[in-house]
């Protein structure tokens, strides 16, 4: 069975009505990305931060799986998948995926500001500014900021040492240490971009499939399917 691995990122839950992560105007749903996703915001305002958190986990409770989620998780019965993401949503584990990396954290825990110790599962639970994990630091959002480090950069890296195929599927890959990641890839690995807008050239052999996630999704499990 091949190794098929599966590097996401905002696109992929754009159509599940997920606003993307960085658009054109600098914002993130109508706040500064400076404010909302680097450490520094959190230094600034963590009052703010909470507030932010808990709304997008309200938004994320209503929102579902989309076709391209759905998709991924079928390809599970004729090939070996990890997915390696850099969204928060938990769209890839309800569309069915079973192994899935989560670069940026996961919005559906919270951990301590202590070093991201006491991490705990509220699912879409709100948390009050304030609170004390048992380790006596306060609450926050379990997500990597700008400003911090990716944990869980060598697990994807090496997930991606191994594939036969990789598909880039909803980032820009401007966003750094993610975008690296396809550098890991084996010199004869299969790589496929999806993406509806133009991506900046790579150094490396790729297929692009410029459409929406689920569009490119159907377009790919066909060319996968007819040649596993």
């Amino acid at each position: 069975m091949k190794k098929l691995v599966f590097l996401s990122g905002a696109g992929v839950s754009a159509e599940s009505g997920i606003k993307t992560f960085r658009d054109s105007d600098g914002l993130w749903e109508n706040y500064n990305v400076e404010d909302v996703a680097s450490i520094e915001g959190w230094d600034r305002n963590p009052e703010l931060m909470v507030k932010f958190y808990n709304e997008r986990r309200r938004q994320l409770e209503t929102a579902q799986p989309n076709e391209a989620h759905k998709i991924i998780g079928e390809l599970e019965k004729d090939f070996d998948v990890t997915v390696v993401t850099q969204n928060v949503d938990n769209l890839h584990e309800r569309g069915g995926s079973t192994k899935v990396i989560h670069l940026h954290g996961e919005l559906t825990k919270v951990c301590s500001d202590r070093g991201k110790r006491c991490v705990e599962d509220i699912g879409y639970a709100e948390f009050q500014y304030g609170e004390k994990c048992a380790d006596g630091g306060m609450k926050r959002p379990f997500i990597v900021w700008f400003g911090e480090e990716v944990p869980l950069l060598a697990d994807a890296a090496a997930e991606i040492e191994k594939a036969d195929i990789l598909v880039i599927i909803g980032t820009s890959l401007n966003v750094y240490p993610a975008a690296g990641l396809l550098y890991y890839a084996p010199m004869d690995c299969q790589i496929y971009l999806i993406d509806p807008k133009e991506v900046q050239p790579v150094s490396r052999r790729v297929e692009f499939i410029r459409e929406k996630a689920t569009v490119g999704m159907r377009i790919l499990r066909e060319r996968l399917l007819q040649c596993k």
